[in-house]
């Protein structure tokens, strides 16, 4: 359901996130979060159009959030780059339907509603505090040796 666009911003945020308030280079961000350098340039480029990222050229420079962590949802970010797509209308275009949506699109809608919900209600703080044992996808924040286990 989301993009690999999606995918790359997210990682790219919560590994500023994970750096904040420090400026990262568009080559540290590419490295840690496994996103081709031109790909996450264009991804970080449409982050920053929308308020998200913050870019400073020239030395000591880099890529910064706008909000805190704790003030920026998942949402924000998934709208930035593609806006999720509620269903308002029959997808059909069929005019008995109109915005009286059938059982399925109804349905889709009502996942979607949910996604939604669930998104503006989750910060990049919350992402970075809650405790997991997986290895994350992306090496940061650094794991401590401990609580990498190898299988």
């Amino acid at each position: 359901m989301l993009s690999k666009t999606v995918e790359y911003a997210l990682r790219a945020v919560c590994y500023l996130a994970s750096q904040a308030p420090a400026a990262c280079t568009t080559e540290q961000i590419s490295q840690t979060t496994k996103v081709t350098p031109a790909y996450l340039s264009k991804v970080l480029q449409n982050l920053t159009k929308k308020g998200i990222v913050h870019s400073q050229r020239g030395i000591g420079g880099g890529m910064t959030l706008v909000k805190q962590p704790a003030d920026l949802t998942i949402l924000e970010v998934v709208n930035a780059v593609e806006p999720i797509n509620r269903i308002r209308e029959c997808p059909l275009g069929l005019e008995a339907h109109g915005v009286r949506l059938c059982p399925l699109h109804r349905r889709l809608d009502n996942a979607l509603a949910m996604m939604e919900q669930a998104f503006a209600k989750t910060t990049l703080a919350e992402v970075l505090a809650e405790p997991s044992e997986s290895i994350p996808l992306c090496n940061f924040p650094p794991a401590s040796p401990a609580a990498v286990v190898q299988k």
